[in-house]
């Protein structure tokens, strides 16, 4: 008995690991099919990244190979081109010191678009950095023949920090100009114009990220279009014993040619600011990671914003931050602000204060505008080395820029924040929502969203670390491959209290269809709360039935329950009462009574609890309604999860008690009929009891099969299964008990 009790109850087990399986690998892969991923065996690196759209190719720059991808689904390859270092730049790249199984190979780091089909591609080749051009063409790619010098375009180190964008026909990049990148710079690819080799102007810094800005488009003053620079640097004017590291923003205007004498094919308007992003408990400044250039297509260029985000400058904080500053308020410091200079002291080498004399005309570091036209000054070569010279010796600003609203927009413990990319969606509500999405060192992107100052993170997902985006769907790069998802997963909201708690824009309710859904223009009858998160919006929910739950007295009782969303937390009642956790009652992982009693019987419901600007709100996931056994039992403890998948034990001995009474009943009706005699009436022969023992061993294998006389013949098929134990429907055993007619 005690065997086929623990047969069934594994048997009965079988489906409720799989599900539970299955729950688990929903948590751990949360995209399921709407993620595609792509890498090739012996490749790595897939980190740089660049969108063709009207091509509808995702090209990827990787470890010594290029590959132009279908934008939307970039599993599919459509076109690969090699471009390895040879062996000779190999071998010179490991005699002098470098790694020649990570380092002395030819990692892609720059990828732009030129436009004829073509792309300006630039790699690292082992230490030695080279350019060329690339054409797609007719799902091919195929790279030109024509070599150019890498240096100053490109890192050396395919694992230092780098920025370049292309504007127009020009490459702007800032990295090293030597093999032990100790020579920053931030260059110009046309006339060659770059930083002065001063650590006033670059001290030892860590390049972020790049942005173009037209300021030039219906400028009323005749401003020129500016290139924005981010970075970390240790800073000049702190006068302290260790080195700080600053983060900063320079800014160097497109129209920039150099001086005449002064500052020869160097920048005249390179000016940089401190920029900060206040953590209440940091005693030292926070570092930038990460910076994004978002824009109201809408608006002018003065709406801008860049969004960065921060971490902490020494391992003893796990916190990052993201802050948020106006383009205007950064042009605003370079047009008008106070400058640094260096003064002399005795204490020091040099001490940096604010300038408070006599700043020339033009101002230095400004652009070319009206007023310098009106001047005879139309071009920077025309500038007077008054000007130049005070940019060159004092390119730093006083003025530190601080955040909109002078603190972060999001402030999270944990994960390292890397990066950052924006995208504008309008919700339900008419309104605009930059929704923000993070990425981790952790391989996680979070997605947040600003409600009217309240920073709402609406999900994290696992996935590679990200780098670009594009229409409605999200790229991401690693070393080991590369990843493309969508904006939103909509359909993981099961109900319309987890919908509209999620405070996605890009998803609401549908009440005609019964599901969570993306916005689009078709969908017009859409259920959803952004700024408040008011569930109350939503329809009533169908009442759930309870399921009865019988307990002997002195057993363990465990109740499992899961919330319906990452953000929800579980809350039990009984007898609508909430519970609180105890000695007896545990309340973590499920609700744990331990050695019940017959006070513990009652209606027990488990709560899946959200909070929003609203108002608390809940939802019951399940129910139960428990009822004590007082009959002795032995030490167990009871799971609910199993008790409703399987009969209780209970439940089987009934099953049995029954199909014996049927068994007899059936036999005391063929005595009754003459089909079985009475064993003193029947007397057979040895042969015809060798023959009934063969019979009824053939029945024991192929199941027992009683026949009526007279009328149709009525079969009742018994298999063998249940010659030594019953199942039912009810019972997880024997699927049915079928009469058949025939």
């Amino acid at each position: 008995a005690m065997n086929l009790l623990l047969s069934l109850t594994v048997f009965c087990l079988l489906p409720l690991a799989l599900m539970l399986i299955i729950c688990l690998l929903s948590l751990f892969f949360p995209l399921g099919d709407n993620a595609r991923f792509f890498s090739e065996n012996d490749v790595y690196n897939y980190s740089t990244m660049l969108l063709i759209e009207d091509k509808g190719v995702l090209m990827l720059g990787a470890r010594e190979k290029v590959y132009a991808l279908d934008l939307y689904n970039i599993s599919q390859k459509r076109a690969s081109a090699a471009w390895e270092a040879t062996p000779a730049k190999k071998t010179e790249c490991k005699n002098k010191g470098k790694n020649a199984e990570t380092e002395c190979l030819n990692y892609i780091r720059i990828l732009h678009e030129v436009g004829d089909d073509r792309m300006y591609v630039c790699g690292t080749n082992a230490f030695d950095p080279e350019c060329k051009y690339v054409s797609f063409s007719g799902d091919a790619l195929t790279f030109e023949k024509e070599m150019e010098d890498g240096k100053g375009k490109c890192p050396f180190d395919p694992f230092q920090r780098y920025a370049s964008i292309m504007a127009g026909d020009d490459l702007y990049s800032a990295t090293s100009m030597n093999f032990l990148g100790s020579e920053p710079v931030l260059i110009r690819s046309s006339g060659n114009i770059r930083t002065e080799l001063k650590s006033s102007w670059l001290n030892e810094p860590t390049f972020v990220s790049m942005a173009q800005m037209q300021e030039s488009k219906e400028s009323e003053s005749g401003d020129d279009d500016k290139v924005y620079l981010f970075f970390s640097e240790t800073a000049v004017e702190c006068d302290c014993y260790n080195k700080l590291v600053v983060s900063r923003v320079a800014r160097v205007c497109k129209g920039d040619l150099g001086g005449l004498r002064t500052l020869q094919k160097k920048w005249t308007t390179f000016l940089k600011a401190r920029i900060d992003c206040p953590v209440l408990e940091s005693q030292l400044p926070y570092i930038i990671r990460d910076a994004y250039r978002w824009c109201d297509p809408e608006k002018d260029w003065k709406s801008c914003i860049f969004y960065t985000v921060f971490t902490a400058q020494l391992d003893t904080s796990d916190l990052s931050a993201v802050c948020a500053y106006r383009v205007s308020d950064i042009s605003r410091v370079f047009a008008e602000g106070k400058y640094k200079t260096p003064v002399p002291v005795e204490t020091s080498f040099v001490k940096w204060v604010m300038y408070s004399g006599e700043v020339p005309i033009p101002r230095p570091g400004a652009c070319i505008n009206n007023a310098a036209r009106k001047a005879g000054i139309h071009k920077t070569l025309d500038l007077p080395d008054r000007t130049l010279q005070f940019v060159k010796d004092k390119p730093l600003m006083d003025q530190v820029i601080q955040p909109i609203g002078d603190k972060p927009l999001l402030v999270r413990r944990g994960a390292t924040f890397t990066q950052i990319i924006v995208n504008q969606m309008k919700a339900a509500d008419g309104n605009k929502y930059p929704v923000m999405f993070i990425g981790t060192d952790k391989g996680t992107v979070l997605k947040a969203v600003n409600y009217d100052g309240e920073m709402f993170i609406i999900e994290e997902v696992q996935i590679f670390h990200p780098h670009n985006h594009s229409f409605k769907k999200l790229y991401a790069g690693s070393d080991t491959g590369v990843a493309q998802i969508p904006l939103a997963t909509c359909e993981r909201s099961s109900s319309c209290m987890d919908c509209v708690l999620a405070r996605d824009p890009y998803c609401g309710w549908n009440s005609a269809l019964g599901k969570c859904v993306f916005i689009s223009k078709s969908h017009r009858e859409i259920i959803q709360s952004l700024k408040v998160g008011d569930a109350s919006l939503c329809p009533d929910a169908d009442p759930i039935k309870p399921l009865n739950l019988s307990v002997r007295e002195g057993e363990d009782l465990k109740l499992s329950c899961l919330p319906l969303s990452s953000l929800g937390k579980i809350m039990w009642q009984k007898n609508n009462i909430d519970l609180t956790p105890s000695a007896a009652l545990q309340l973590q992982d499920g609700l744990l009574i331990q050695n019940v009693s017959l006070s513990d019987a009652g209606h027990y419901r488990c709560l899946s609890v959200e909070h929003s600007r609203a108002k608390k709100h809940s939802i019951t996931v399940i129910e139960h309604l428990v009822t004590i056994d007082l009959s002795d039992s032995g030490d167990r403890t009871l799971d609910t999860q199993a008790q409703t998948d399987c009969a209780s034990v209970t439940g089987l001995q009934v099953a049995c008690a029954l199909l014996g009474l049927a068994f007899f009943a059936l036999l005391a009706w063929n005595f009754y009929k003459g089909h079985l005699c009475m064993p003193w009436s029947c007397f057979k022969s040895k042969s015809e009891e060798q023959s009934q023992e063969s019979q009824n061993q053939e029945a024991l294998h192929s199941g027992v099969t009683m026949s009526s006389y007279g009328g149709p013949a009525w079969n009742l098929k018994i298999p063998k299964s249940l010659l030594s134990g019953l199942g039912s429907r009810k019972y997880c055993g024997v699927d049915r008990l079928s009469i058949k007619s025939g």
